[in-house]
């Protein structure tokens, strides 16, 4: 199976040591053993540290995508570190990199590719773009919800949903760089328009990559 996973960086980077890069890196080794891997890593509480820096110094939002991305890179290049023989050795900046790359039999690593395009944007379009079978996001909470969790104890958590009822739950949402929604237009467009399975997962706990791939009962599955 072809697998495209979106890593949030305030997962992988969030105590700013190694051990999130090991328990991933160790889960991806064997995942790859039967399955073809492209991981997408993001930029985390780094990148807004500087997005917010380059703010305050009247950067538009363009560029301040372009720093983000910059740190997404950097995170990739650690994950491929981590996965020594077993990643591609570069960081593709392009999607058509990403599947040249792919030919190597190795798992891809890569961060963002250009302005506006979140971390989830750029997963979807390069599950469609290398006609992925399944994209998995990792991400800070256990699903979607009904609403922000980190706000209301009364959340409930949505185990399933249809594009066009997420495309309905975003749309007076405001998507600037560095800030984090629940996926954004760009992503959930590119699952509506394709055939690809999608599951929304939480990352903290790196087995639940191993559900979701398997078809385990974890998160959110858009429908």
């Amino acid at each position: 199976m072809r697998i495209v996973v979106a890593i949030g960086g305030s997962i992988i980077i969030k105590n700013k040591d190694h051990k999130k890069f090991q328990e991933y890196g160790e889960i991806l080794k064997e995942l790859s053993k039967k399955n073809e891997l492209f991981i997408v890593i993001g930029g985390g509480v780094l990148a807004r540290e500087y997005i917010k820096i380059a703010r305050g110094l009247g950067v538009n939002e363009a560029q301040c995508d372009d720093i983000g991305i910059d740190v997404t890179r950097l995170n990739a290049r650690l994950l491929i570190l981590t996965l020594g023989e077993y990643a591609y050795p570069e960081v593709p900046h392009t999607f058509q990199e990403a599947l040249k790359f792919a030919s190597s039999g190795k798992i891809v690593v890569m961060g963002g590719t250009e302005p506006a395009h979140s971390t989830d944007a750029v997963g979807t379009i390069l599950t469609e773009f290398v006609n992925g079978d399944l994209f998995v996001d990792l991400t800070s909470v256990d699903g979607m919800y009904d609403k922000d969790p980190n706000k209301f104890n009364d959340a409930k958590l949505i185990e399933e949903i249809s594009a066009d009822e997420m495309l309905n739950f975003i749309k007076d949402k405001d998507i600037k760089a560095g800030t984090y929604e629940f996926m954004d237009m760009t992503s959930i467009q590119m699952i509506k328009r394709s055939s690809f399975q999608a599951v929304i997962a939480n990352g903290y706990y790196p087995k639940n990559l191993i559900k979701a791939v398997e078809g385990e009962k974890v998160g959110t599955r858009i429908i």
